[in-house]
């Protein structure tokens, strides 16, 4: 590092422009939209520890090189190296506009170019001028020896600091690009992640769609059973239905809701499938009161206790059972669906990987949750029982309900 008397020093220099340079886009360009500078206390404050530890290297040199009994006037040193620093730090507003107006990745990159060349030959000019000015206050206006003239002078100096001054130029004009660069790909990152929040979101919706379609179907189908057979039975389930279908409108198109709410939406479903069975099926539900208010997909139980019913208690002649449960363990919630009907045979397998209501349930677990879900079937003695797993998290303040009124 080259220190002289005036405490200067390119290396130091060419860092320190980085750290006092900022832009992001500004409009004159598509990537530099917004123009953006340091608050002036950041570059005041930068440039004022620099003053002051280039004042201390020069403080050391003269000490070093000076010859026995020359005075050191500190007061000086420190007055010239807070010029050296404060100079190109009052000018960087210039030069960020100037990165900002004339930017080289704009179309016309040739003009730019040559305009920033006369931007760095401006900018080594001002800080010559503002050197030379802070030389004539502290020297008295004697700072050259008599035998030079002040053309000679001016030149020698001006060509002694070009190099610096282009370099500090560049790096702020460099530094405005790289900003740019860096905020254009932020946004464009930000961009794909609201594109694919849609897409999301338009997948929940395309899944939902084919649910409900789905479940009305095999619902309509289950009255029509009882149609002819049982007139006043078929009557109660449509009605039921009724209200299960006026829930499943004004819910809304959020794809998740609190778990109260689902087992309040599959208590009108278990209605309509004990009107169903009547005798035959019993269903118990447990749930956790601490996790009613808990966060889960729309319709995430129903497909689940409606494979229970078509493929567990349906095929039986004697009693079933479904036994519905909830709770947390650690930050995950689980969610299981039990019955007592003929477990995980070969035909049931079969009729579980490809059917709409479980398919669709797998496919939005991966959507809502991808990477952090769990959907499993345990094949039990004397019974099937499949269990969700997802990540804990609580709804919209809902109160805890102290127990759900369960079928049987």
């Amino acid at each position: 590092m080259n220190l002289h008397h005036e405490g200067t020093s390119d290396a130091m220099a060419g860092r320190t422009s980085a750290h006092l340079t900022a832009l992001t886009t500004a409009p004159d360009s598509a990537r530099m939209r917004k123009a953006w500078t340091p608050p002036t206390r950041w570059v005041l404050g930068v440039a004022t520890v620099l003053s002051l530890f280039s004042t201390l290297q020069a403080y050391r040199l003269e000490v070093v090189t000076a010859k026995p009994g020359m005075p050191i006037y500190v007061g000086k040193l420190l007055a010239l190296n807070l010029a050296y620093w404060f100079v190109p730090a009052l000018l960087l507003p210039t030069v960020v506009w100037m990165a900002r107006r004339f930017p080289l990745d704009a179309g016309n990159r040739i003009r730019n170019l040559l305009v920033h060349l006369a931007g760095g030959l401006t900018f080594a000019v001002a800080r010559f001028a503002g050197m030379t000015t802070v030389r004539l206050v502290l020297w008295s206006g004697v700072i050259k020896p008599p035998a030079v003239t002040w053309w000679v002078y001016a030149q020698r100096n001006f060509l002694l600091d070009l190099d610096w001054c282009l370099m500090v130029y560049s790096a702020i004009v460099g530094a405005s690009h790289a900003l740019a660069y860096y905020h254009e790909s932020q946004e464009r990152k930000l961009k794909e992640a609201h594109l694919e929040t849609r897409l999301i979101e338009a997948r929940l919706k395309t899944l939902e769609a084919q649910l409900h379609p789905h479940f009305l179907f095999n619902t309509l189908h289950a009255i029509s059973t009882l149609v002819h057979r049982d007139p006043e039975s078929a009557d109660r389930m449509i009605s039921r239905l009724s209200d299960l279908l006026r829930i499943t409108f004004d819910r809304g198109g959020e794809p998740t809701v609190t778990l109260k709410e689902e087992i309040e939406f599959l208590q009108k479903y278990l209605d309509i499938e004990q009107t169903r069975f009547q005798d035959r099926l019993s269903v118990r539900v447990d749930v956790d009161p601490d996790v009613f208010d808990a966060e889960v997909p729309r319709m995430i139980l129903q497909p689940l206790v409606e494979n229970a019913m078509k493929h567990g208690i349906a095929p039986r002649v004697e009693h079933g059972h479904v036994h519905i449960s909830a709770g947390r363990d650690g930050d995950r919630l689980w969610m299981q669906v039990r019955d007592n009907g003929g477990g995980l045979h070969g035909g049931t397998l079969k009729k579980l990987r490809t059917g709409v209501g479980l398919s669709n349930t797998r496919a939005r677990l991966e959507c809502l949750y991808p990477g952090h879900h769990r959907l499993e079937f345990a094949d039990l003695q004397g019974g099937l029982a499949v269990r969700v797993d997802i990540p804990f998290h609580r709804g919209s303040g809902v109160a805890p309900a102290a127990a759900f009124r369960a079928a049987s």
